[in-house]
C-alpha cells in the first residue's frame, strides 16, 4: 500500500505543518497527540487567572481527552486501539500525574497492550499536561 496521510476531522487540528496520521506500508505513525477538546480547541480542566495565566489543571480530564483523541485518529485511519503496538507518553509533571494517569491508561488500554514508554519532560508546545505519541500496526488489506 502506498503511503497516506490522514488528517482526522474528528480530532482536534494540529497545531503545526503535520499530518495527524502516516501511513507507510503496514505502519501508522500518528503524530503527538494532545487533549484539546475537537470543537472548542479548549483543553480540558485547565484554569486560568484573570490575567490568562494557566494556574492549574485537572490531568484525568486530560487523560479522557487526550485517549479520545487518539481513538478518533485512529479510527480515521481505518484502525483501533488493537492495531497499537507501541505509545511513548509525555508528562509535565510526573511527580503530580503519573499514579492518575497510569490507572487511567490502565482501563483505556487493558485489551490493547501496547508497548509503552513515558517520559517526564518540563513543557509541550501549548498549556497541556499530556502527549502521546503512537504506532500502530495494520494488516496490508485495510
Amino acid at each position: 500500500m502506498p503511503d497516506s496521510i490522514i488528517q482526522s476531522h474528528a480530532a482536534p487540528k494540529p497545531v503545526g505543518a503535520y499530518p495527524h496520521a502516516r501511513r507507510v506500508g503496514n505502519l501508522l505513525f500518528l503524530s503527538g497527540v494532545g487533549p484539546r477538546h475537537p470543537e472548542t480547541n479548549a483543553i480540558p480542566g485547565n484554569v486560568y487567572d484573570a490575567e490568562g495565566r494557566l494556574t492549574d489543571y485537572d490531568i484525568a480530564l486530560q487523560c479522557h481527552q487526550v485517549f479520545a483523541n487518539v481513538r478518533a485518529v485512529l479510527e480515521s485511519s481505518g484502525a483501533s486501539f488493537a492495531d497499537l503496538v507501541d505509545v511513548t507518553v509525555f508528562l509535565t509533571d510526573m511527580a503530580r500525574d503519573f499514579k492518575t494517569y497510569n490507572q487511567l491508561y490502565a482501563q483505556y488500554f487493558q485489551d490493547a497492550q501496547p508497548c509503552r514508554t513515558t517520559i517526564g519532560i518540563t513543557a509541550l508546545p501549548t498549556p497541556i499536561a499530556i502527549e502521546l505519541k503512537c504506532i500502530a500496526a495494520l494488516p496490508e488489506t485495510r
